[in-house]
This record gives C-alpha cells, sequence and structure tokens, in this order.
C-alpha cells in the first residue's frame, strides 16, 4: 500500500513541509512577485491576504476595495486588493493571485503574545481550491497541484 506522500506525488502534486507555530497554527513560506514572506496557512480565511506594511515590500499594486474583511476578532476592516500577482508555495505557482490587503496588526499582536513570530500574510481557501490542497497534518506537508 503507496503512503499518502508517495499517491500524491504520483499524481503530480507538489509536497511543501509546514511548521507548526506556537499558536498551533501551521506556517509556510511563500513567494509573492518573487519576493519571500512568511504566511500561517488558514483554511477558515476566503482569501489570500498581505499586510497593508507589506504592500511595497511585495511589489503590490493595490487598489481601493468595497469588501469589508472580518476575522480574528477583527469586524469590518478596510480592505484593498491586488490582482495579477504571482504566487509561489515551494515548487508549486500560480500566476495571476489576488491578494487582499488589509491590517493583520491583531493577527500579529496575538501571534506575538504567545510568542510566535509574526507574518506578512495568510495563505486562504481561494489558493488551497485553486491547488486542490491537501493537508497532512501528522506529516506537517501541504501538498498542491
Amino acid at each position: 500500500m503507496a503512503s499518502l506522500r508517495e499517491f500524491l506525488l504520483k499524481k503530480g502534486y507538489k509536497r511543501i513541509k509546514l511548521k507548526y507555530t506556537e499558536t498551533d497554527h501551521f506556517a509556510v513560506q511563500a513567494r509573492i512577485n518573487g519576493i519571500e514572506g512568511r504566511f500561517i496557512l488558514d483554511t477558515g480565511a476566503s482569501s489570500t491576504c498581505v499586510d497593508f506594511s507589506r504592500v511595497k515590500y511585495f511589489n503590490l499594486f493595490a487598489k481601493n476595495s468595497d469588501v469589508k474583511a472580518a476575522g480574528a476578532g477583527a469586524t469590518n476592516m478596510l480592505t484593498k486588493v491586488s490582482e495579477d500577482n504571482k504566487l509561489k508555495i515551494g515548487e508549486w505557482s500560480k500566476d495571476n493571485a489576488s491578494v487582499v490587503v488589509f491590517d493583520l496588526s491583531h493577527v500579529n499582536i496575538a501571534l506575538t503574545d504567545h510568542d510566535a513570530e509574526e507574518v506578512d500574510g495568510i495563505i486562504g481557501a481561494d489558493i488551497l481550491k485553486k491547488g486542490r490542497a491537501v493537508i497532512d497534518y501528522k506529516q506537517k506537508a501541504l501538498y498542491l497541484k
């Protein structure tokens, strides 16, 4: 019987190692427009997000959005959206990726309150769906196709 890893790799999935944070979230390194950052993997977040303070760092062109963001104890937050970005996680990549830009300071405060490192953003369900994600919690791995 093949392992999950062997099965998914044969099906063309890319394997990405994940790390647990001190808050029991998975953290992953990803590149947006060729620039590496640290992200939380969040299946409950509908969209992939980057903090306002990281717009220039990731070379994002963010335009105003009517969408209000909510999550992790914060609601009704103003957002911007940046389209047509290149997103790369491990060996998996997606062109024309949209990224929501908003204030993630509440997320980073929660992380640092638990002695965890701050993050640049969140990898959300939009990317996980596009990559047909499989998360192996035991082996701390993300598979994307």
